[in-house]
């Protein structure tokens, strides 16, 4: 199998000028590149910059797939809007990682499958996933839980990720709302290969989300409230083409100052979660291979009650059928071979229920010897056990 790579940046909060624009086309002369993105694939050879230097650099976001297996994203957010003690909560190993570059946060998710499955499309993936960098700024930390469960998940798919002592980790704070993912998140989820039975054992300790979390008449109210001296500032960052910020900037501070605070859950470990998501997966499977043996045993019953109205069909003339038999044989097709087979089948099956198999057997020998020069018909009897 040819390898291949896909790199993808986005700018989200300020586009790329021409001068930065050039500095990235520099190290790429095919890659396409606007003022917000930059996109490039590769069939052999490799990247020359360094992903983590343009995210601290010019972008907002990077997405990396090779079909050996690999997943990466990264995700660069104003130091102000997520702390990296916070973001530190939800770390795993090599797989949820973050850091700060400058007056940023970067959080850099890797998921590694070496199973061969390449099933992923690549092209659009980061635009449906971009939108956790907003949620992350505005206070929703799903992503984040998201992140680390997936890295833990890793254990389900190579038992040597992680040491055994990893069983007594405790989760990080459980958010509300992972019963109710948003697109973005479900995105993620996909892209760090989540396991579904995982992601509902973990939701079974998060509480809803508040409804009225972003009320829009709420929100107004509270906007009103700000002072005046305030509001001058945001609009002056705004007009300095920090609007962006801004609005990420307010919202989280609306959030954080309305939403109503909810009583944590006691926190599970790692070997909680992970013997939970066994479980429920045992007994969906179970429950799955309930559900398709009744189907097949339904469908048996189905084709047992054709079989015998067939076979009573053609015992009211069992003579005739054997000559549609002789017929179908004689035009030598080998559809009709088919046909014939097919029919003396059945012709088998009525003699055996008859309890005169001697009959059946004598009269497809006979049959056998006057078609002996017919090798496509006797191949075909041949696999029928006839």
């Amino acid at each position: 199998m040819s390898e291949y790579q896909y790199y993808e940046f986005l700018a989200v909060d300020r586009p790329l000028d021409a001068q930065a624009q050039a500095e990235v086309r520099s190290l790429s002369t095919r890659a396409r590149i606007t003022s917000t993105s930059f996109v490039n694939e590769y069939q052999w050879g490799d990247f020359r910059g360094s992903p983590d230097r343009l995210v601290e650099r010019y972008y907002d976001a990077h997405l990396y797939l090779a079909n050996w297996g690999t997943r990466r994203l990264l995700l660069r957010l104003p130091r102000s809007l997520l702390d990296l003690e916070v973001a530190e909560c939800y770390c795993v190993a090599d797989r949820v990682a973050a850091r700060t570059a400058g007056q940023h946060l970067v959080l850099d998710l890797t998921s590694d499958d070496d199973s061969g499955d390449w099933d992923y499309e690549p092209q659009g993936s980061l635009s449906a996933i971009i939108g956790v960098r907003g949620e992350l700024a505005a206070g929703d930390h799903r992503a984040l839980y998201l992140a680390w469960l997936a890295g833990y998940g890793t254990w389900e798919r190579d038992e040597d990720a992680f040491d055994r002592d990893e069983d007594d980790e405790l989760e990080p704070p459980v958010p509300a709302g992972l019963r109710t993912l948003t697109a973005p998140q479900r995105a993620l989820a996909d892209f760090l290969r989540l396991d579904d039975d995982l992601l509902a054992v973990a939701a079974e300790a998060s509480p809803p989300l508040d409804e009225t979390t972003d009320d829009p008449k709420r929100l107004a109210a509270w906007v009103a409230k700000l002072s005046t001296v305030e509001k001058d500032r945001l609009l002056l960052r705004v007009v300095q083409d920090h609007a962006a910020a801004v609005r990420l900037e307010l919202l989280r501070r609306f959030r954080d100052e309305t939403t109503p605070s909810i009583v944590a859950p006691p926190r599970r470990t790692v070997a909680d979660v992970l013997d939970g998501a066994a479980r429920r997966r045992a007994e969906r499977q179970s429950r799955q291979a309930a559900k398709r043996a009744e189907e097949e045993a339904r469908r048996a019953s189905a084709r047992a009650l054709a079989d015998e109205r067939r076979l009573a069909e053609l015992a009211h003339d069992e003579q005739a059928a054997w000559a549609r038999v002789d017929a179908l044989i004689g035009t030598r097709k080998p559809a009709d071979y088919d046909a014939a087979v097919a029919l003396l089948t059945d012709l088998r099956a009525l003699a055996e229920r008859n309890a005169h198999p001697h009959e059946f057997t004598q009269r497809l020998a006979t049959l056998r010897q006057t078609h002996a020069r017919k090798p496509g018909l006797l191949d075909r009897l041949d696999r029928a056990n006839l």
